[in-house]
């Protein structure tokens, strides 16, 4: 078991989150002093990085087919993002 500090918690989290996905446990220490314990969730054993994003594109595809939605929910929301604050 492995551990890490407070510190490694909140500065450089996806060390730690690596660390989790690969199926170390990890003690987390503050001081030299053991507060907690981090165990991985469920079987991440061999997967890399974060899981799968759902492929949207395919969704939407699915849904509409060939259809040309116009306007795009680009097109709309791009005059408000032009306007700043």
């Amino acid at each position: 078991m492995k551990s890490v500090t407070e510190q490694n918690l909140r500065y450089d989290f996806p060390k730690v989150e690596r660390m989790l996905r690969e199926g170390q446990s990890s003690r987390v220490t503050e001081r030299g002093k053991v507060i907690a314990r981090l165990e991985p969730e469920g079987d991440w054993s061999g997967v890399l990085g974060r899981p799968p994003l759902t492929d949207f594109l395919a969704r939407m595809q699915a849904n509409f087919g060939d259809k040309i939605l116009e306007p795009s929910g680009a097109e709309l929301i791009s005059p408000e993002r032009d306007e700043g604050p």
